[in-house]
């Protein structure tokens, strides 16, 4: 089998990204950049090479995330380590990051970013802003150390990974900046059964009261743990930006406001603590 042909080959699977997907898995296959591919197209794969593709295509059809057949995924300017212990990184997510950082004007501000994941904001931020000291907490073990995994091999030093449910273990402790990318989709949602999702787990994904729980504990509780003047950012759903800011205006927050993301859907609601009288 030649390139091109396993290309063909992983084009006909059922993906909105079939192309890409076949591409990662045969570069994988090959340990080669996707721009090989299509510069010796000719060129022909060995027997165990050939095997190895089509197993990977065999997972793929299952519906498994490609990230989780590579073991990692690209988020901002990242490599990251990724498994089944929670979300895959996202382009959406860009958007939060975009924003904290065109918004959080300190040299040196203290940042948290809640329920962590991977890590992808938290180390994109580091990655971009190394006098910045950011704690990144995470309630599921596994993710914890997922994340640890990827701050080290990062070398980043002012990132510190917490276990920790929201805010519980982090009495006394303040900040210029929280950021967050909850569970927000609502139990009901008919795409849980569809896509990546399915292989993604559910409490990463899903929260009450039609997905906006989670958000509503973390604006309810932020402003303890905000210095005066600090920010609030959490991610939500596309039609959930109205009722995201809302609440957050019902906890006291001021300037609030929903930034859309690149394909111009609300993906990210924010707001301020008061400034002290």
């Amino acid at each position: 089998m030649r390139i091109d042909q396993a290309l063909a080959l992983g084009r006909q699977l059922q993906s909105d990204t079939a192309q890409l997907d076949a591409e990662l898995l045969l570069a994988e296959v090959l340990q080669v950049q996707r721009s090989y591919l299509m510069t010796w197209p000719e060129r022909s794969l060995s027997t165990s090479q050939k095997r190895r593709y089509e197993q990977l295509l065999a997972r793929r059809r299952q519906g498994e995330p490609v990230a989780h057949i590579l073991g990692r995924q690209g988020f901002w300017n990242l490599e990251l380590a990724v498994s089944s212990a929670t979300l895959i990184p996202r382009p959406d997510t860009e958007t939060l990051v975009d924003l904290a950082l065109s918004e959080c004007r300190k040299e040196r501000a203290e940042v948290l970013d809640l329920g962590t994941g991977t890590g992808a904001i938290a180390l994109a931020l580091a990655t971009e802003r190394p006098h910045w000291r950011i704690v990144a907490v995470e309630v599921v073990p596994e993710a914890v150390a997922l994340a640890r995994q990827n701050t080290e091999q990062l070398g980043l030093e002012n990132v510190e990974v917490l276990q920790s449910c929201w805010f519980d273990q982090l009495a006394g402790r303040q900040f210029d900046l929280i950021v967050s990318n909850p569970p927000y989709i609502d139990p009901d949602d008919p795409h849980l059964h569809d896509g990546d999702v399915r292989f993604e787990p559910v409490s990463a994904l899903v929260a009450g009261e039609a997905g906006l729980a989670d958000l509503r504990h973390i604006a309810s509780c932020a402003q303890g743990f905000l210095r005066a003047g600090g920010q609030l950012m959490m991610e939500h759903g596309y039609d959930q930006g109205a009722q995201v800011a809302a609440l957050m205006r019902a906890y006291d927050f001021v300037d609030v406001k929903v930034t859309q993301d690149l394909a111009g859907r609300d993906r990210v609601t924010s707001g301020y603590k008061p400034e002290s009288e």
